[in-house]
């Protein structure tokens, strides 16, 4: 992937509409940006290419599965060395609830984004994996109390 990719108004015009619709036939897409069928198509490979377009997804709500508990973990790691902070995001790779993961500054470590179905299953996800995941000295938890806003669109 290339750190000086530059982008014109005809990519940004593509990324906006995929962000909001990844759906868009080619043909669409094209309408929509005012490009035709080919150009569109060689301008979202090229974006593939470059590593800007990661990939495409269907976003679930998670109210309608049940997961509409969302916490916001904060974790203080005991050992802060390359092997011991490397060992803990291998490890929070493997758990479904843990759906995002950031390494931070400050005084915390690491921010832990989970979903789960309710309180009590957050508690046995916290007494049975969170304090065990490697090197964890600590775990702060704040659950959300509405979703005041949620996007995954940026702001191009």
């Amino acid at each position: 992937m290339s750190d000086t990719f530059a982008l014109d108004e005809f990519d940004r015009k593509i990324l906006r509409a995929l962000q909001e619709n990844a759906d868009y036939s080619m043909a669409e897409l094209g309408e929509t940006v005012g490009l035709s069928h080919t150009p569109c198509w060689r301008r979202i490979k090229r974006l593939e290419k470059e590593g800007i377009i990661q990939g495409r997804v269907t976003l679930l709500n998670p109210d309608s599965l049940s997961l509409g508990v969302s916490v916001h973990a904060y974790i203080t790691m005991s050992k802060h060395d390359e092997a011991s902070l490397t060992a803990f995001e291998d490890a929070v790779q493997e758990f479904p609830e843990i759906v995002e993961c950031y390494s931070t500054s400050g005084e915390k470590d690491y921010l832990l984004k989970v979903v789960v179905g309710s309180v009590d299953h957050y508690e046995t996800v916290l007494k049975t994996r969170l304090v065990h995941l490697p090197n964890v000295a600590s775990v702060n938890s704040t659950f959300a109390l509405k979703q005041v806003k949620f996007t995954t669109q940026l702001p191009i």
